[in-house]
């Protein structure tokens, strides 16, 4: 398969490209530029808005994200501009793809819960605090309102 992957510098993004590198071709969607070994080729959002900027692919895996801000430092829109916007903007070009079948986006369970007791079903109601949660509750809601 040929997969294009969001945030591949990340934790979850690293162990990804390195499980799937020997049996499939990666694309890598970022906003920085460093090789990543097991990465063919490197794409940035820009190329989203270009024909022919990506090469087709079989599937993508959403990854990229702004995440916890550990020192309270980021605006609540930067959370939104990025958890949100890079979200609708990859799942928008998803759409366009005629030969492109699987769209896999990692959200968080700040999405559905500040504080979990014990195990966090599929049937909560969610209730994010903060813009991280907000943020990406809102990303789930625009891909849940386009299929």
């Amino acid at each position: 398969m040929k997969i294009l992957i969001t945030g591949v510098h990340g934790f979850v993004g690293s162990n990804l490209v390195e499980a799937l590198k020997k049996e499939h071709i990666i694309y890598r969607l970022d906003i920085v530029s460093p090789m990543k070994e097991g990465v063919q080729s490197t794409f940035s959002w820009d190329d989203l808005d270009k024909p022919n900027g990506i090469p087709e692919v079989d599937a993508i895996v959403h990854l990229a994200g702004k995440a916890h801000d550990t020192k309270n430092q980021a605006a609540a829109e930067v959370y939104f501009k990025v958890n949100t916007g890079l979200t609708e903007r990859i799942f928008d070009w998803f759409l366009k793809q005629p030969k492109c079948k699987k769209f896999v986006f990692f959200s968080t369970a700040k999405a559905a819960a500040d504080k979990v007791d014990g195990v966090l079903t599929e049937d909560v109601t969610p209730a994010p605090v903060g813009p991280y949660g907000e943020s990406k509750i809102k990303a789930e809601k625009y891909i849940l309102s386009r299929i």
